[in-house]
């Protein structure tokens, strides 16, 4: 029998990856889900759930028991990885549509017997007409009394609340269409490579990873090895056509733990294991005045964890925590500004260098330094090779 693996044990210990396996706690689809994307992914299905967990106590059967239970079980583990949302999503769907169901059958079944009740007392008052003559008040249990006092107590607030809540329905359901459309068109149908932002006449396309990817194919040797972090191995082995390090099949933590502590270690011990690694290039993606939040420097801890974990003598995470990091420099740890990652990102940026477009800086002495720096709207890299000519 197979053992089994952190992340099941993750789903089980939410904390068991973070102080285990940091590799797992790395990956961005094994974050935590948060209340916003459960609103964005089915929107008005976060709101009918639990009316459909009401109507599957209401009236339990083995259907409902067995929609019980898998709802509950998908949507908690998904609250604990965002990519179980997948999982959770059919879950969603049929609790909703269960509670929806149900509240569209009551309230247009109060709907039809207020109308029906309406006319009832209609033709009543019709018929007593002719007579002109008061007659006295009698008690009476007659279907037309009692639907006279029916009609002017209970009908006409039980029939505009049906109206009102089917109306809200309808509502929901349109929005719910309108939203399901925008998000398989616009936030889930762009690549990962070609970064979209804005709608309309203000579209912004960000292109800068393809065009990166499009310069080491055609300004590398085609042996050349890429030390870049597992994020872009697949990209940079399917576009750019070149041999990576590690890649984002994450099963050797090892192997992604040497190549954090060479990005956590200053220059001289990361070129040593550079050469061991025997990498031509490294990528780093620094996105710090362009305000890309998914840079290296944002993953640098992950790195820092990671590493540690498996070289302890080399690497501490308490060491790189120091202080607030300030554009001046003035409270980062001393460890911080000495690493490679580090070095590398903030070559050139505190000087008032304007070079954020895409710009691959090729050392000329050891071959071993590439430097991607990625900034959008910006204007063409105007540094030359030496300014940021690191690792040698």
């Amino acid at each position: 029998m197979t053992p089994w693996t952190g992340r099941f044990w993750t789903l089980l210990n939410p904390t068991y990856a973070k102080k285990y396996i940091p590799i797992i706690a790395s990956v961005s689809e094994h974050q935590p889900t948060t209340w916003a994307t459960y609103i964005f992914d089915v929107h008005v299905l976060a709101l009918a759930a639990p009316a459909g967990l009401y109507f599957c106590f209401k009236g339990m059967r083995d259907a409902q028991l067995f929609l019980l239970t898998f709802a509950l079980t998908a949507i908690y583990f998904s609250g604990i990885m965002i990519r179980l949302m997948l999982v959770a999503a059919p879950a969603f769907v049929l609790l909703g549509s269960l509670a929806i169901s149900s509240t569209l059958d009551t309230y247009a079944t109060d709907l039809r017997e207020a109308t029906s009740s309406s006319g009832m007392a209609a033709d009543a008052a019709a018929l007593a007409e002719p007579s002109s003559t008061p007659q006295p008040v009698k008690k009476s249990k007659s279907k037309v009394a009692s639907s006279k006092q029916l009609l002017g107590g209970v009908l006409p607030y039980r029939r505009d609340t049906a109206v009102v809540v089917l109306l809200l329905l309808l509502g929901g359901l349109i929005s719910y269409s309108k939203h399901c459309k925008w998000v398989t068109s616009e936030a889930y149908s762009s690549p990962s490579i070609v970064l979209i932002s804005g709608w309309g006449p203000h579209r912004v396309v960000l292109d800068d990873f393809r065009e990166a990817y499009y310069w080491l194919r055609h300004n590398t040797a085609p042996d050349a090895k890429i030390m870049s972090w597992w994020d872009y191995g697949y990209q940079i082995t399917s576009m750019a056509n070149r041999t990576v390090i590690v890649d984002n099949n994450t099963w050797n933590n090892t192997h992604i733990a040497t190549v954090g502590r060479a990005m956590a270690s200053n220059e001289e011990d990361a070129y040593e294991i550079i050469k061991r690694l025997d990498v031509d290039y490294v990528l780093v993606i620094f996105g710090g005045l362009s305000g890309y939040s998914s840079d290296d420097i944002n993953k640098f801890l992950w790195m820092v964890r990671i590493s540690g974990g498996v070289f302890p003598a080399h690497i501490q995470e308490k060491n790189y925590l120091s202080g607030q990091v300030s554009k001046e420099n003035s409270s980062c740890s001393g460890l911080l500004l000495r690493d490679t990652m580090y070095t590398v990102s903030s070559c050139e940026v505190w000087s008032g260098s304007t070079c954020w477009a895409v710009g691959m800086l090729q050392c000329t002495q050891q071959q071993v330094c590439m430097v991607v720096r990625i900034g959008w709207g910006c204007g063409p890299c105007t540094d030359t090779e030496e300014d940021c000519c690191l690792l040698r």
